[in-house]
């Protein structure tokens, strides 16, 4: 129950990618006959990805996962020349992208850290007052990871380049997609930005692979230097196994993605209905109509997260209390508390994440554990 976290990669990834290991092992940069087998692997994935995304395949930028393409998106335009300026983003995002944020500021950089509505959003209005003259960038989620809200990236997309227009300056649109892939349509034209991030774990391919879209035109500093692999934006010898395990998955997402979509809802429904039987006191975080139905966030008064994340763990359930990047800490979710959910919750806070091989029987599993545990732990409490 913690595919937000991350996936098992599936048989057919891990088919294609395992030539790649051992027979067709080339480095692509080289200029031997056999190398052009690593190569054409490396198009294939590209040219497979930008089909998905609706993007050119020279827009397609290969990285080392999620986090990386981030810092290669934001940072990219912090790093450009020696001026500074104005930035946005929001309090609810990944460690990945507010990091990055921080450390520009620490630079001279112009920070707007938006407020979230109390389901986790960003109000489009918000972003759009925000914006001035000298904003350069605005990073703004797609799905949020703890919590599954969906923020309307097209709409703040429309009312960013309408801005943009009216003032005659260029404000870039990135967003990190990480959990949106797989659950809604990835389409950037649609979306209407100019930076998109994407991981390749969370989709069942491997870790330590991602790609970053970056629209034509887009001029970003490359953090890597070297070889001048990537069109020189991403140096470095490519994962040419994990790429093609990238693309596979990227193709089997898109495919299930409306199939499993309604899957999730149904399981969503099942577990809301039987939490209400065994907990009078749980607390929904989030709004259920604006949110991906696969991440389901819950409070539970009087009760840490820590000992009910090790509880479930003792009985065979795997789950998180807050983002997973985080979870040895023992402070509250910047999400939540962000939301306006008071410090006590957000500390008894638990996410539990659905994916494509979830069983009617897991929820079943689960939802028996998690009355066994929260009865356990407000016996202990009294």
């Amino acid at each position: 129950m913690d595919y937000a976290a991350t996936t098992s990669v599936r048989e057919e990834v891990f088919k294609a990618m395992q030539p790649y290991f051992t027979l067709d092992y080339a480095n692509p940069s080289s200029l031997y006959e056999f190398a052009s087998e690593s190569r054409n692997a490396i198009e294939i994935a590209r040219e497979e990805i930008s089909n998905i995304i609706n993007s050119k395949r020279s827009e397609i930028f290969f990285t080392s996962g999620g986090t990386e393409s981030n810092n290669m998106a934001i940072k990219g335009i912090g790093l450009r020349g020696n001026d500074t300026g104005h930035m946005i983003t929001a309090k609810t995002e990944h460690h990945a992208v507010l990091e990055c944020f921080e450390q520009l500021k620490n630079m001279g950089w112009d920070i707007t850290f938006l407020d979230v509505n109390s389901d986790g959003t960003v109000e489009t209005s918000s972003v759009i007052e925000s914006l001035r003259p000298d904003t350069k960038l605005v990073s703004l989620m797609y799905v949020n990871n703890e919590t599954g809200a969906i923020n309307d990236i097209k709409s703040i997309a429309k009312g960013i380049d309408s801005f943009s227009k009216k003032n005659n300056t260029n404000v870039i649109f990135h967003t990190d997609a990480v959990q949106a892939v797989g659950k809604l349509k990835i389409d950037v034209k649609e979306l209407g930005v100019d930076m998109l991030s994407i991981s390749a774990h969370k989709i069942h391919g491997p870790k330590g692979v991602g790609m970053l879209f970056i629209k034509k035109g887009t001029e970003l500093v490359p953090l890597i230097s070297g070889g001048g692999q990537e069109n020189n934006l991403r140096s470095g010898t490519e994962n040419v196994p994990s790429i093609v395990g990238l693309g596979i998955a990227m193709q089997l997402a898109d495919e299930e993605r409306d199939f499993l979509y309604q899957k999730m809802y149904k399981f969503q429904q099942k577990f809301l209905i039987g939490i209400q039987k065994i907990s009078k006191n749980y607390k929904l975080n989030g709004d259920i109509k604006n949110k991906v139905p696969s991440i389901i966030n819950f409070s539970f008064p009087n009760v840490q997260g820590e000992p009910l994340i090790l509880g479930l763990d003792f009985k065979g359930i795997l789950a998180s209390s807050g983002s997973a990047c985080s979870s040895a800490s023992v402070e509250p979710s910047h999400v939540l508390t962000s939301m306006g959910i008071s410090r006590d919750d957000a500390v008894g806070s638990l996410r539990l994440s659905m994916g494509r091989k979830t069983t009617d029987e897991d929820i079943d599993s689960t939802l028996i554990a998690l009355e066994n545990v929260l009865n356990q732990l407000n016996s202990m409490s009294t």
